[in-house]
Parts: structure tokens; sequence; C-alpha cells
């Protein structure tokens, strides 16, 4: 039952497009993502700046031959630069490997999401400190 009159040029169209209920929906996903994406950023841009000072530390001359607790006490300050909150000393271990150190950074990150649900991030990173200069 369509109103249409061909001879009279009268014809009703169906409109297309969102409604504003589609549109607040669809705003409320994009809006939540992006707040899960607020809260997970400094956790990944924070696992970058670990590996950034695992890497720098493995390039620094030397570092194959040094004292476990020095090298701690370098990537640290390299840490502190970057205002890394997560990683702490345990989390920290080396090795002993052929011609240097094995290092390895273990640390878990858990952020607040909505209500009593959090986000959490695992994290593992393993870095050669060796007299070839950490390849």
């Amino acid at each position: 039952m369509h109103a249409q009159r061909v001879q009279g040029k009268t014809m009703k169209r169906n409109q297309s497009g969102m409604t504003l209920m589609s549109f607040v929906v669809v705003l409320a996903v994009v809006g939540f993502g992006l707040y899960v994406g607020m809260k997970l950023f400094p956790m990944y841009q924070e696992y970058y700046s670990v590996r950034t000072a695992m890497k720098g530390l493995a390039n620094e001359p030397g570092s194959a031959d040094m004292d476990p607790s020095k090298l701690q006490d370098l990537f640290f300050r390299r840490m502190d630069i970057n205002y890394s909150e997560s990683v702490k000393k345990e989390n920290v271990k080396f090795e002993r490997i052929e011609g240097g150190w094995r290092m390895k950074v273990n640390y878990e990150v858990r952020r607040e999401l909505v209500g009593n649900l959090d986000v959490v991030g695992k994290f593992d990173s393993t870095q050669d400190m060796t007299r070839h200069g950490g390849e």
C-alpha cells in the first residue's frame, strides 16, 4: 500500500540512513573502544620503553662483562627517565650465557577498566648482553 501515483508523479520513498538510536549505539561502541584504548596505550608505551632500555643497555660498551647489579642499576636509570612504574627490581633476572648475560624482564600491569573489571597485561622480554653488541 505505497502511495504511488505514476500519472500524478507522487511517490513515497523509503528513507535510508541511520536512525538516531543506531547513531547512539555506534557512538557508544566507538566511545567504549576509545576508552579501552586509552587504558591499554600507556601499558604498551611502557613495554616499548622497557624494550628500548634493554636494547640500549645491550649496546653499551662492556655490558657483557659488567656485574648483574651494575646492569640492573643502569637499566633502572634508563627506566626512571621514561617514568616507568610497573617494573620492579624483582621482575629483572640475569642468567649467565656464553659471552655475557641474558637479561629477562617479566612483569604484569593491572589497570581498572569499569567497575570491578580490570584489564591485565603480562609482558615478558629477553635481551642478550654479549660482546657482540646485543645481537
